[in-house]
């Protein structure tokens, strides 16, 4: 299997997920066990794997990176761009690459795992107008617990101040969802917006 045809086959649907081991190995349909960080990855940057260093100390498990090619406000990536960002993984991380943009989606790809976040994609998780409503959010976080899910949440820097899980006024109902990493553990104040708004001014 060639990673432009197995592209290929992820973007028309005819695979669900590929794995990318860091020599290369592809594998189809077969995600691995353990934690499963997912993002972006425009750069991939020492915060992302800062993250997955400090997760897996946490808990003892690998930790696996993820892709989804296909963005809910931003369409779909093209295959020369999914390839360009998964090379920055090659000989360094796995990766898996997948068309499920949302967590309900990941969960049913991915039972059973852990998704290593950060304090802003936890609080997107438990505002109801990411969902269209207060149900159809508690709805999907029901989802993710039936399929066996959970989240371990990173702190980050927002408006000036380092924030945590315990920034976030957790729904009880799903508040066991959700397991801090230390900021001991991991502390980060980096972004891939700013790296990139870097990139564009030549390092200035």
């Amino acid at each position: 299997m060639h990673e432009a045809a197995a592209i290929d086959d992820l973007l028309s649907g005819r695979i669900a997920t590929l794995t990318i081991a860091p020599d290369g190995t592809l594998r189809a349909d077969d995600p691995p066990q353990g934690l499963i960080l997912s993002g972006a990855f425009n750069p991939l940057h020492e915060g992302h794997e800062g993250m997955a260093t400090a997760a897996a100390q946490l808990t003892g498990l690998p930790v696996a990176f993820e892709l989804a090619v296909v963005n809910a406000d931003k369409g779909v990536l093209e295959p020369g761009e999914i390839a360009r960002r998964a090379a920055q993984f090659a000989g360094r991380h796995t990766l898996v690459l997948s068309r499920a943009p949302l967590f309900v989606e990941k969960a049913a790809l991915y039972p059973g795992r852990r998704f290593v976040v950060g304090y802003d994609t936890a609080a997107r998780l438990i505002a109801p107008r990411y969902y269209g409503s207060e149900a159809a959010m508690h709805a999907a976080l029901e989802a993710i617990r039936a399929a066996g899910c959970s989240f371990l949440v990173a702190g980050r820097l927002a408006e000036g101040r380092f924030r945590t899980l315990a920034d976030l006024a957790l729904p009880p109902d799903c508040a066991d969802l959700f397991i801090p990493i230390p900021e001991a553990l991991f502390r980060a104040d980096i972004s891939s917006t700013e790296l990139r708004a870097r990139a564009r001014s030549g390092g200035r």
